[in-house]
């Protein structure tokens, strides 16, 4: 394997949420090139499945985008929480469930040419009422999906973004299994 041998590095920007760094590599062949990354802690991403067989995604306003998506719930992981304990917090905040069966489907990084973020994937079901408040989640819509019409909206493009696209697709091949 070519690895990229860092020779210096410069913080640019440290955020609440990222830092910036551009990093000064050496290649494999000897040529020195730069790269720029994004450093953003590791998150969850959760397939919630109810007793009626539909999945509980958010929808919500992506200024990035210019436009809301349909996604499934997630959430940066804070530091010493484990994952499983971020799952149950980001469904209390985002759709107001608590899960009582957590299952860990995989993992993947968000935009590893890029950026540091790693997403641990869930599935969680048995889920009961209990909302937990979180000011920067008042304007995420819970939106109930049959279970069935998920490749149709992916298909559509109307889920479009990459940890919704790529979560759904393990679960169904997970439930396939």
């Amino acid at each position: 394997m070519a690895e990229e041998k860092v020779l210096s590095s410069q913080l640019i920007y440290d955020g609440r949420i990222v830092r910036l760094r551009v990093d000064v590599v050496l290649l494999h062949n000897g040529h020195e090139t730069t790269r720029e990354i994004i450093e953003h802690s590791e998150c969850v991403a959760v397939i919630p499945v109810d007793v009626e067989d539909n999945i509980l995604l958010v929808e919500q306003f992506r200024l990035p985008t210019g436009k809301e998506l349909l996604e499934i719930p997630a959430g940066g992981i804070e530091p010493g929480e484990d994952a499983e304990t971020t799952v149950r917090r980001e469904l209390r905040e985002e759709i107001g469930y608590l899960p009582r069966k957590v299952t860990r489907l995989g993992g993947f990084y968000s935009a590893p040419g890029y950026c540091t973020e790693y997403l641990h994937l869930y599935m969680a079901t048995d889920l009961t009422p209990s909302p937990l408040y979180a000011e920067d989640t008042e304007s995420i819509k819970p939106v109930r999906v049959p279970v069935g019409k998920i490749t149709e909206l992916i298909d559509s493009g109307t889920i479009c973004d990459a940890k919704s696209v790529a979560g759904l697709l393990t679960f169904l091949k997970y439930r396939k299994s």
